[in-house]
C-alpha cells in the first residue's frame, strides 16, 4: 500500500511540474488549447495506466511527451485530411458551377428555338401533297409571284392561291404552339 501511495505522490509531483508544459507543448502544434488540455490530460492517464508495463528505467516525462507528440501528430493528419478532402470538394464544387456558367453561356435558345422549328417545318412540308409543296416552295423559297406560277403549272392563279394556302393553314396548325415565340422573336430581336 505504502507503494502505491509513494507512486501516487510521485504521479502528482510529474503531473503538477509537467502539466503546463506539456499543454503549452501541445498547443504550439495544434492551436487550439481545450484540445492540448485534453490530449496532455490523456497522455498523463495512459502513463498512470500502463505504469506496470513501462520499464521502470525510462524517462516518465519523455514518455508522456512521445504519447503527447503522437497524439498531436494524429490529430494534426486527421485535420490535415479533412482540409484535403474539402479542398476537393471545393473544387469539384466549383468545377461544376463553371461547367453550368459555361454551358449556359454557350445556350442560345434562339438557335435551340430555331432549329426545332425548322423541324416542324420541314416535316409539315414533307407531309404536304407533292403539287402543294412545290406551289408553296416556289412562293415562299423562289419568291414567285403567284401569276408566275400558275403559268410555269399551267394553272389559275386560284389553284396557286389554294395550294398556298393549304401549306400555310397545315404549318400554322404544326407551328400553334410556338407562334406567340415567333411573334416575339420577329417583333422584339
Amino acid at each position: 500500500m505504502e507503494n502505491s501511495s509513494e507512486e501516487l505522490k510521485n504521479f502528482n509531483c510529474l503531473f503538477t511540474n509537467y502539466k503546463e508544459r506539456f499543454i503549452r507543448f501541445a498547443n504550439t502544434y495544434v492551436r487550439d488549447l481545450s484540445i492540448a488540455e485534453d490530449f496532455t490530460i490523456d497522455s498523463f492517464m495512459y502513463y498512470w495506466e500502463n505504469r506496470g508495463t513501462i520499464d521502470t528505467s525510462s524517462n516518465p516525462p519523455a514518455y508522456i511527451l512521445t504519447t503527447l507528440k503522437h497524439k498531436c501528430l494524429n490529430h494534426l493528419q486527421s485535420v490535415q485530411v479533412r482540409q484535403d478532402v474539402s479542398e476537393k470538394l471545393r473544387e469539384h464544387a466549383l468545377w461544376e458551377l463553371q461547367t453550368r456558367i459555361h454551358s449556359l453561356e454557350a445556350c442560345e435558345p434562339y438557335e435551340l428555338f430555331t432549329d426545332e422549328i425548322q423541324k416542324i417545318v420541314d416535316r409539315s412540308l414533307n407531309d404536304l401533297p407533292e403539287r402543294t409543296r412545290e406551289i408553296f416552295l416556289l412562293s415562299r423559297k423562289n419568291n414567285c409571284p403567284h401569276k408566275e406560277i400558275a403559268e410555269k403549272l399551267a394553272i389559275s392563279t386560284k389553284s396557286v392561291e389554294f395550294h398556298i394556302n393549304k401549306a400555310i393553314k397545315l404549318l400554322r396548325e404544326n407551328l400553334k404552339d410556338y407562334l406567340p415565340a415567333i411573334a416575339y422573336l420577329y417583333l422584339f430581336l
